[in-house]
């Protein structure tokens, strides 16, 4: 009976990547980092859920969790990339602090953003970054450049995705699923119809 429930975890946890950025299961403690880190490097018109959708990705919204390669916090960001963004951010104290490890992220994702074109939708550029920030910029930049070779104009992710590693296509799909309306994610359209 035991072993049949520890089966179910993974399935339940999988589940719940599953319910909308808004559902009100997700943790809100940290929305106001989210809303003012992303107004900060992007703008008021980038939706901060996109960066809360990312962080559930990583993390589940868990400030102490911690990965086999050592990255930390809520954004799963490695010391090494942090050191590096707080070249640029002085004043991002630390790793573990739940509001430093936030906006270190958006700031990374902010120049992950920038690395793509900009005659591309801000959703499609944001997905780029995300797949970066997971993958590496170098081995994003090589699946666009196959995407490229196959199509000469590349507009969307789901372009690049198939020359990505299949963890950051699952990563990429991930975030956009959270960022469905609670009706869509749960396979019923949206205001009722149908």
């Amino acid at each position: 009976m035991l072993a049949a429930l520890l089966a179910l975890v993974p399935v339940v946890a999988l589940a719940a990547l599953s319910l909308p950025v808004e559902d009100d299961r997700w943790t809100h403690a940290y929305d106001r980092h989210f809303r003012k880190y992303t107004k900060h490097y992007f703008g008021p018109n980038v939706d901060w859920r996109w960066f809360k959708a990312q962080g559930i990705v990583e993390s589940g919204l868990k400030a102490n969790v911690r990965s086999a390669v050592g990255a930390k916090g809520v954004m799963q960001i490695l010391p090494t990339t942090f050191a590096e963004i707080k070249r640029s951010n002085p004043h991002l104290s630390r790793i573990d602090n739940p509001r430093w490890n936030i906006a270190g992220a958006i700031y990374y994702d902010r120049e992950m953003y920038r690395k793509w074109q900009d005659g591309l939708p801000i959703a499609e550029r944001l997905k780029l970054a995300f797949a970066s920030y997971n993958a590496g910029l170098g081995g994003i930049q090589k699946a666009y450049s196959r995407a490229e070779k196959r199509r000469a104009e590349v507009h969307a992710w789901k372009q690049v995705a198939p020359y990505a590693p299949g963890q950051t296509r699952v990563y990429v799909l991930r975030i956009e699923r959270l960022m469905r309306p609670a009706g869509l994610a749960e396979g019923r359209p949206r205001g009722g119809e149908g």
